[in-house]
């Protein structure tokens, strides 16, 4: 059973929240830079995880395929690594102290400071259909993820420390204003190859995304063996045809990066076992490091998903822990902020 975490501060681990969107495709990329740690982060941390399906609506979602790639999200966590009787994993819209403890912070937020997220931005430009409100505002529903949870450190990567940087501004507001109330979380900042940053195959130049108008550019973490083994000897490289990590070398880079994190070796180690061998040995190596790896988590996934009773118990045992802790943050909120206590 996930403990709790009210545990004595002298024997305190620390507590670490990340969530991710149910997008309906996990890639490599997803995989590398946080998932495959998450479950490593169990055994020093108490771990919060979520699959945050309420941010995933500031985008037009089909709510049948919204709902079963919520469930595959989950599912897929679990296969990754994500232990439930671990760290604490659910759903984030069954547990509504979410949306409600937002609202408090939406209040404690400037206009000024949402208008200057990057992401939003990026996505008003995107979508330029559908502006929303929650488009504009959901960084401040992920700093009511974070804070209620009072963790004290988030994963992040590039794209999020301006987000982490918000939730911090808007903690310290509320404490300024209201009295100590929310832990003030740093970001976790994994070790190099922990958080090595996988780009497309097709275009090395950019990060690899599901998004990638190419579907060549991207491995989805469930793509079947010989898909994978496509994806990576159609990976583009260079004319040089040597292993060796240099600047430049983009492609060949990026596929050394993700065969070092495969296979644990380091790249003189790499270079010197491909020394003499083309780029299609290479490739091949890759793939094969890359599929067997894939392999027992995409077994894994095919009996969670063929055992709905047992999934539908964790994520609601999952969402019962995270409510019993967000709970008294939510509570000490309300009260701080002047709400009558309505004794539910």
């Amino acid at each position: 059973m996930a403990e709790t975490l009210s545990a004595p501060q002298a024997e305190r681990k620390k507590i670490i929240f990340s969530g991710i969107q149910p997008t309906g495709v996990f890639t490599l990329g997803n995989y590398i830079g946080a998932i495959r740690n998450w479950g490593k982060l169990q055994e020093d941390y108490r771990c919060v995880y979520c699959v945050v399906d309420l941010h995933a609506i500031t985008v037009r979602q089909d709510p049948a395929a919204l709902r079963r790639h919520t469930l595959e999200a989950y599912a897929l966590l679990m296969a990754c690594g994500i232990d439930p009787e671990k760290s604490i994993l659910f759903i984030q819209s069954h547990n509504p102290h979410h949306a409600e403890c937002a609202w408090v912070l939406n209040c404690c937020t400037q206009f000024g400071e949402l208008s200057r997220m990057t992401q939003f931005k990026d996505k008003a430009a995107r979508y330029a259909d559908n502006i929303n409100a929650g488009l504009f505002t959901y960084p401040v529903l992920m700093a009511a993820d974070i804070l209620l949870y009072q963790a004290d450190l988030v994963p992040v990567g590039v794209d999020q420390k301006q987000h982490l940087e918000l939730a911090r501004d808007v903690a310290g507001r509320f404490n300024n204003a209201f009295g100590k109330t929310f832990v003030l979380p740093d970001g976790y900042i994994p070790k190099a190859d922990e958080g090595a940053r996988i780009m497309s195959l097709q275009d090395p130049t950019r990060k690899m995304s599901k998004s990638d108008p190419n579907p060549k550019g991207f491995v989805a973490i469930l793509d079947e063996p010989d898909v994978i083994m496509k994806k990576f000897r159609s990976a583009v490289t260079d004319s040089e045809a040597r292993v060796a990590y240099a600047p430049g070398k983009d492609g060949i880079n990026n596929l050394m990066s993700i065969y070092s994190v495969f296979t644990g070796k380091s790249f003189p180690v790499i270079e010197e076992e491909f020394a003499g061998k083309g780029y299609g040995d290479f490739k091949t190596a890759v793939g094969e490091a890359v599929a067997e790896t894939l392999r027992p988590i995409q077994e894994r996934y095919k009996e969670l998903m063929g055992d709905k009773a047992y999934l539908e118990e964790c994520y609601r045992r999952g969402a019962q822990q995270a409510m019993a802790i967000s709970g008294r943050t939510l509570e000490k909120v309300y009260k701080r902020t002047g709400f009558i206590p309505s004794g539910r």
